[in-house]
């Protein structure tokens, strides 16, 4: 079980994440979460697109039995 702690953001930054969260179906708090993870990724890792880094974060998150599994292009020829 995780810890909730309250705090003060701007209002502009709220009405993106409340727009941003229903898009990808994720409460307003977790989608402020996901930024996080995504900044601190980043910031760690400066060589990686944030892109990539998003997508990354995303696919860790999925249920493994959801997961397709990698096919190297050489077994596909």
């Amino acid at each position: 079980m995780s810890a909730t702690t309250s705090i003060r953001i701007d209002q502009s930054l709220y009405n993106q994440a409340k727009t941003d969260a229903a898009a990808e179906h994720r409460t307003i708090a977790g989608q402020i979460e996901f930024w996080a993870k995504v900044g601190r990724a980043a910031l760690d890792n400066p060589d990686l697109p944030v892109s990539f880094i998003a997508e990354s974060l995303i696919s860790m998150a999925e249920p493994r039995a959801d997961a397709t599994p990698f096919v190297p292009r050489s077994r596909l020829q």
